[in-house]
């Protein structure tokens, strides 16, 4: 790091004497010079940077500070001080970035603002990468509702077994908190339960036939891998001839579950996505997607739909083609939906869902996505 000149070591040590256009210019020219030389800054030219950013915070206007609190957010070995007094500011736009990207920030640090802060701050936190049990249960502790949703989203927080109740119990009124939570991969089986059975049809019927966030971020990997290995975009399936045999089998009184269990063993995965939806009347075009990773829960309501037993369910989500294994936790929350839902509730919910997945199929591509509220069934 280049020695600070003697005009600017003279002005740092002159610092309170002048005013603010003094001060906002000594705050430049030392951000400037940590910033550029941060690679090779030991730790006393760290801790004299520190000392003079810290003392200046309070003196310069807030759109520098929010500038300073931006470039320090993602440097490890960004001044302490200085960033402790960004994250505890009073004004959430300067407290932000370090609140959401510092590491520099303990768990005693987080803790204390959210205790101490405001509801803005409070957000911030929220879209840290990793949030550890402690925060999450201070975070809803002091948080609003608006904070509860953005605990719900980040797919990094880890929630104890009184929070996890805390946010399913406080979806019951919330239903788009409902839908977070009920995509999340890391809800207990039992409180997966819980929810399905507070929430109102359409809330559950959306959580249970969307795709899940962080299995689709899996997915993309997946497929991001075959194309970096030559693959190829997977083409259109012809499902006439097994939904020919499936409607033969039907119509004979042999599509049984134990023959619909065969499919699955021997990987006939064309037969499977036609029984299903010969059994739980709807198009194929609505069951196929349900064999991605990121939407077994629709697979799931569509089996019991159909009236299939959760040995034969089971064996349909463990040959999953291109699919990673289930994991227990996977397992657990298939058996909670499989067991929570009543049979005319999941033939309601897979036919609602077909006609969603239908929908977007027939969407211009240009065409955003209208909102609309849809109604209860009766």
């Amino acid at each position: 790091m280049p020695a600070a000149s003697p005009d600017l070591r003279k002005e740092l040590n002159g610092a309170e004497e002048d005013g603010p256009e003094h001060d906002a210019r000594i705050f430049g020219e030392v951000t400037d010079l940590f910033l550029s030389n941060v690679g090779r800054l030991g730790d006393s030219q760290i801790a004299a940077v520190d000392g003079v950013l810290a003392h200046l915070i309070a003196r310069v206007d807030a759109t520098t500070v929010i500038q300073l609190s931006e470039a320090l957010s993602t440097i490890d070995r960004a001044p302490r001080q200085t960033i402790r007094q960004l994250a505890f500011h009073e004004q959430p736009q300067v407290a932000a970035p370090v609140l959401r990207s510092s590491s520099c920030l303990s768990e005693a640090d987080l803790l204390e603002i959210v205790k101490s802060r405001g509801q803005q701050h409070l957000l911030a936190i929220c879209d840290r990468k990793a949030l550890n049990e402690a925060l999450t249960d201070a975070l809803m502790r002091f948080g609003d509702v608006n904070v509860s949703n953005a605990l719900a989203r980040n797919s990094g927080a880890r929630f104890s077994e009184c929070g996890y109740a805390t946010l399913v119990g406080r979806a019951e009124r919330d239903e788009g908190l409902a839908e977070k939570l009920g995509v999340r991969m890391d809800i207990p089986g039992s409180l997966l339960r819980e929810l399905i059975g507070k929430v109102a049809d359409v809330v559950r019927a959306r959580f249970l036939t969307a795709p899940r966030p962080v299995a689709r971020q899996k997915a993309q990997n997946s497929a991001a891998a075959a194309a970096a290995q030559g693959g190829v975009a997977r083409k259109a399936i012809d499902y006439t001839q097994a939904q020919s045999e499936v409607v033969a089998l039907n119509r004979t009184g042999k599509l049984s579950d134990s023959i619909v269990n065969r499919f699955a063993v021997r990987g006939e995965y064309t037969h499977v996505v036609a029984a299903l939806a010969l059994k739980a009347d709807v198009k194929v075009e609505a069951i196929e997607p349900l064999l991605e990773a990121d939407r077994v829960y629709g697979l799931i309501v569509a089996c019991k739909a159909a009236r299939l037993t959760w040995s034969t369910t089971t064996m349909i989500v463990r040959n999953r083609p291109n699919c990673p294994p289930a994991t227990d936790r996977e397992l657990e929350q298939c058996v909670a939906v499989f067991e929570s839902l009543l049979l005319s509730v999941a033939q309601w919910t897979i036919r609602w869902g077909s006609d969603r997945i239908l929908a977007r199929k027939n969407e211009p591509a240009a065409a955003p996505a209208a909102s609309k509220k849809v109604g209860q069934p009766a």
